[in-house]
């Protein structure tokens, strides 16, 4: 205990931690945010759309997990730990930021057009094409929103703007336009036209009041930056196979019901995630400039993790009974399975993301994934046709703690070479 105080006051003293502090400030403001205006919504949308609703924009969301991690391509890493090595160099700040903003666009168009693949070749998927489409229009959203740089050069204050502006037109057309069942398919629409506002208000910031020079579009530079960043492509990547997959498998097997139940227990798993995410990404490109810091990170971010894990599992029914519908009283279950993977996800963060990536080490984190993720789906499919959204959440839960697990194991020999 009295190395760790010694450590946050030696941190205290310096410009990278008040840095840390603010940018640690503004992002609990988004977080604080990111709880808040969904507390008001989920509510609203489960008496007014219900849990067939749910499980409808559930599905096409899990969709686009896939289409948005090919466009990504891990960009959203190693562009931030390029950038934040080099960020008072301009002229290298450019060509990175060109480079990857030209091979998103890229991706963003082969992952539609494997979407429409994906549409005319799958049943299921036709038959939900329209919402499937209409969420889809979040990802060149996302792609024109590139907040990995406003991570990289740690002005985490324009990522909480903007992402306020986000949640705020969005809940503010949540409560004006839907009225009835029928207007679920509103709820994606809403979303992705406020990412297109703020993608586009994103890019003047940067190539206005930071002097980004963008530069024409190469080929060669754009297969290039697409083959750096593939192995931790294909780290993202994987975690699906076991992850928006069991969505899929539970869609396609259970319905839209079953979808809805484990999707309104997850909301309150992923809002957690997004809390931890607050400290990771004020960590990373910290991190990526002051490698010995890792262990004072891996404390506070596994130390947090496991209040927030318990804290879920033992509300698990006051959350239900307080934001969602009786028609969700089984989506207890859900949380509180999930709610333990939390701990090992923040393990798997902190000793991969945050110290793997970093160190440069992402072909060892890639097979990590990719065996913890196969592994995941093998026992998937029987899960969740057996036990639906339990064995969904079962899925999604041992796949974490493998990953976590894992994770930390080839990390600690990677600290002692």
């Amino acid at each position: 205990m009295t190395d760790i105080k010694n450590k946050i006051s030696s941190l205290s003293k310096n410009k990278d931690a008040r840095i840390l502090a603010s940018n640690f400030a503004w992002l609990s403001l988004l977080q604080i945010a990111g709880y808040l205006f969904p507390l008001i919504t989920i509510p609203y949308l489960a008496q007014t759309i219900g849990a067939e609703g749910f499980g409808k924009i559930a599905f096409a969301s899990a969709i686009m997990v896939w289409i948005q991690t090919i466009a990504d391509w891990g960009f959203n890493y190693t562009a931030t730990r390029d950038i934040a090595q080099n960020r008072h160099d301009t002229k290298i700040v450019s060509q990175i930021f060109s480079n990857v903003l030209w091979a998103r666009l890229f991706l963003c168009i082969v992952a539609f057009v494997v979407l429409l693949v994906l549409i005319y070749s799958i049943p299921k998927f036709y038959e939900h094409r329209v919402i499937i489409l209409i969420t889809f229009i979040m990802v060149p959203g996302h792609v024109i929103f590139p907040d990995w740089f406003f991570q990289a050069i740690e002005k985490m204050r324009y990522i909480t703007i903007l992402n306020l502006l986000i949640k705020l037109i969005f809940t503010i057309l949540v409560f004006v336009f839907i009225k009835r069942p029928e207007d679920y398919i509103l709820q994606p629409l809403f979303t992705s036209l406020a990412y297109i506002l703020c993608g586009i208000i994103s890019l003047s910031l940067i190539l206005g009041k930071w002097h980004i020079h963008l530069q024409q579009p190469s080929i060669q530079q754009i297969i290039v930056t697409i083959k750096n960043s593939t192995d931790v492509f294909i780290n993202n990547l994987a975690p699906n196979l076991y992850n928006s997959f069991s969505i899929v498998i539970l869609g396609l097997c259970g319905g839209s019901l079953a979808t809805g139940i484990f999707d309104g227990g997850n909301k309150f798993i992923s809002l957690c995630q997004q809390f931890q995410s607050v400290i990771s990404r004020t960590f990373f490109p910290f991190l990526s400039r002051k490698k010995d810091k890792h262990s004072l990170f891996a404390t506070i971010n596994i130390s947090i993790a496991f209040v927030v894990a318990t804290g879920l599992f033992l509300s698990a029914p006051l959350i239900v009974k307080w934001f969602l519908s009786n028609e969700f009283n089984e989506s207890i279950i859900v949380i509180r399975i999930l709610s333990v993977s939390l701990i090992f996800w923040a393990i798997s963060d902190t000793y991969g993301i945050n110290y793997l990536i970093i160190q440069k080490r992402e072909k060892i984190l890639r097979n990590i994934t990719i065996c913890g993720s196969i592994i995941g789906l093998c026992i998937g499919y029987p899960l969740i046709s057996q036990y639906s959204y339990i064995g969904a959440s079962i899925t999604i839960a041992t796949s974490r703690f493998i990953l976590g697990i894992l994770t930390y194991i080839y990390a600690k020999k990677d600290y002692n070479q």
